[in-house]
């Protein structure tokens, strides 16, 4: 009867330490849940924490309209790129491409204004149209000839890399020459006040972009195939999804985008130079990253990216206030990607 009596308590015991485990775990995926749900989420806390952060350290000298808005200018160029790379790696790919397509569009626009005498609305145009054209090209060689997308924008980063010195020979077209004979070009460069803040035409079309894009991948079917796609391509194909021409469409776009980014680049510099916005593959990459858009495809908030862009533009604006070194910027914003790739983990582990 005593050994009976000791079963059955071991038995209780088991069965409660089961059940506060399981109670535990509930509590895990609930987590797990909010941030597999909303993956802008993460970004969201951060950007508040580092605004936070920055605006206790420096006060009024952080939270003024000067300084907010600038941070926006700052940012708006990766933005754009970035809205284009997260196209791309939401499909499971990635586009180092789109740092070169930028630049190179726009020293089209510069020099088709420039050198053949064309009309800058003309030009502007033709650039928009070799930007996604060169997408088009990187899209048609992973979707078609099933290339690797790494290998594929990789040597189109060599191919409009080259092109943009080869064509432009190297000059820089100055801002002075803009400003008279083409101020289309620097369009975006324009600014408006709104209550003390100035905000660029840059700035507006860098918002406009994501709320459209956000639209677009949340409630249209494309967007719904964009997602299938990067999550299983197999069972996308399967449900009857054109894997091929969702892939096409999306690095075409991209493509678009980073044109826009190059006539945005001609307004935030003012002059077209073949050398500026070399490292933006790698920024909108940062940007991608930090705002939680999985590397492993079909997950993720567009959103989420420009969270990610504001993310590095506080860390530089705030601890260039602080009189930081720069390299500090650098050192906080690798923390950040390896903390988002190691969420991003967490997360896709918890679910499965």
């Amino acid at each position: 009867m005593s050994n009976q009596s000791e079963a059955d308590g071991g038995l209780v015991a088991r069965v409660e330490s089961i059940a506060s485990f399981e109670h535990q775990h509930t509590m895990l995926s609930r987590i797990q849940h909010a941030l597999h749900s909303n993956p802008a989420l993460v970004p969201l806390i951060v950007l508040v924490l580092s605004v936070a952060v920055f605006g206790a350290l420096l006060g009024t000298k952080f939270f003024s309209s000067f300084a907010l808005t600038l941070i926006l200018q700052q940012v708006a160029i990766v933005g754009i790129v970035g809205a284009a790379q997260s196209l791309v790696i939401l499909t499971a790919g990635i586009d180092l491409s789109v740092g070169a397509i930028m630049v190179l569009s726009s020293v089209i626009m510069g020099q088709f204004t420039f050198r053949l005498g064309l009309p800058p609305a003309v030009a502007v145009a033709c650039g928009l149209a070799i930007g996604t054209f060169i997408g088009f090209v990187n899209g048609w060689l992973v979707a078609r000839i099933k290339l690797p997308p790494f290998i594929v924008t990789l040597g189109m980063w060599q191919i409009a890399l080259a092109s943009n010195f080869l064509y432009s020979g190297n000059e820089t077209i100055r801002a002075q020459d803009i400003e008279a004979s083409a101020p289309l070009l620097q369009f975006f460069g324009q600014s408006i006040s709104v209550g003390g803040a100035v905000f660029t035409y840059g700035v507006i079309f860098f918002i406009l972009l994501v709320l459209v894009l956000a639209y677009i991948l949340r409630h249209t079917a494309w967007g719904r195939h964009v997602y299938a796609v990067g999550d299983d391509p197999e069972a996308a194909e399967l449900s009857g999804v054109n894997t091929k021409r969702i892939l096409m469409s999306v690095y075409a776009l991209s493509g678009l985008i980073c044109a826009f980014a190059g006539w945005a680049l001609i307004g935030r510099i003012g002059s077209v130079s073949p050398t500026s916005g070399q490292f933006s593959n790698i920024e909108s990459i940062t940007a991608v990253v930090i705002g939680g858009i999985s590397l492993f495809g079909g997950r993720g908030s567009i959103l989420g990216m420009f969270f990610g862009a504001l993310i590095v533009g506080v860390f530089s604006l705030g601890l260039r206030l602080l009189g930081a070194d720069a390299q500090w910027t650098y050192l906080l914003i690798g923390v950040l990607i390896i903390g988002a790739v190691a969420v991003d983990q967490w997360i896709r582990k918890v679910s499965a």
